[in-house]
């Protein structure tokens, strides 16, 4: 039986329930739902993190003294980054919350307890169209054990409290009691090549072609900039390449032994060697146009291609913000009189 209150699989949420399991979690099940293959999982609802915070701030408040920080004082932020981070990292679960996540695992991992798996960040704040907090909160990567996950979870509750997060949540005027966190607990791609995709370029933000970005190996080689990756651009209907960059990529990331990643040098052979075919690529357009058409706008598609099987899976689909928010951008001040305009262009005429 699947457990529930605490813990919900991606089978059963969608993105509507974003107050609940965060912009990652929901768009996970979206995805799924919507037939996108994505690597199996579940998440630690919202729920969760109130009841672990309620319990916490009957010894010491914790959303009060970041509510009251000027998000220009990088000093006070940090001292209290520091501080909140420690607190949430060493304070127990609730025995109710750490049974159901347990349980959960363990029903993911099957009879292989020491299977690999990513805990992801999920803020409630995150990946809206309105506002991206990509990448303010953690990430933790091949993590074996029901121990560890436990473990990781506080760690990617207490990433909510980086200066990152807390300035970025502070300068934009963000009420702190509005901001939750899930945590997404997930089987882990053994990627043979990994990296992002745009629905319209990054550069020019031309709506007509994908832009893909690969490297060999994990993908957090790619989204934390360690590595120079592959680039093409592809037109969204033709399929045709109009660029095709193929970089000299010295490392990647590998799962380590005990867990973790490690960063490892490339072969020779494979340093200025393409990461993908020609047909992945299309494949990959393929997954972006159904992606995009499911949401009904431009996407930021997190993709990997699994080392054994060669199947290609979606770990995250956000929308795009950039390019979006200059299209919703007023293209001139409203003016307090509506014939301003009209008078300014006829007033110079003599």
């Amino acid at each position: 039986m699947r457990p529930a209150g605490h813990v919900s699989w991606f089978a059963d949420i969608a993105l509507s329930d974003r107050t609940d399991v965060g912009g990652k979690g929901g768009s996970l099940g979206e995805l799924q739902r919507a037939g996108v293959a994505v690597p199996p999982g579940f998440v630690v609802r919202t729920a969760a993190f109130e009841r672990f915070m309620t319990a916490l701030e009957l010894i010491a408040p914790v959303r009060l003294p970041v509510a009251d920080l000027d998000p220009q004082d990088l000093d006070a932020i940090t001292a209290c980054s520091n501080a909140l981070r420690r607190r949430i990292e060493q304070a127990d679960l609730p025995q109710e919350v750490a049974a159901e996540i347990a349980s959960a695992h363990a029903a993911l991992c099957g009879g292989t307890p020491e299977a690999a798996v990513a805990v992801r960040s999920s803020a409630t704040t995150e990946d809206a169209g309105d506002a991206s907090f990509a990448g303010l909160q953690d990430t933790y990567l091949w993590i074996k054990g029901a121990d560890q996950v436990l473990r990781m979870v506080r760690s990617c509750w207490a990433s909510l409290y980086s200066v990152e997060s807390i300035t970025y949540r502070r300068s934009r005027g963000f009420q702190e009691h509005d901001v939750a966190m899930a945590v997404v607990v997930q089987i882990m791609v053994d990627a043979r090549s990994a990296g992002v995709m745009f629905t319209r370029s990054p550069v020019t933000g031309d709506r007509s072609v994908i832009a893909i970005e690969g490297a060999w190996g994990l993908g957090s080689s790619v989204v934390g900039g360690e590595v120079t990756p592959d680039r093409w651009v592809i037109g969204k209907i033709t399929g045709e390449i109009s660029v095709r960059e193929i970089s000299d990529k010295t490392i990647q990331h590998l799962p380590a032994p005990t867990g973790g990643v490690d960063t490892v040098p490339v072969t020779e052979e494979q340093r200025r060697a393409a990461c993908m075919t020609d047909d992945e690529l299309q494949a990959l357009r393929a997954v972006a146009r159904g992606i995009e058409r499911h949401y009904g706008c431009a996407q930021d598609i997190e993709w990997a291609v699994d080392r054994a099987s060669g199947e290609i899976l979606i770990l995250q689909s956000r929308p795009e913000t950039v390019w979006s928010a200059k299209d919703d951008a007023p293209t001139a001040r409203a003016a307090e009189n509506p014939l301003s305009h009209v008078l300014s262009i006829f007033g110079g005429r003599r």
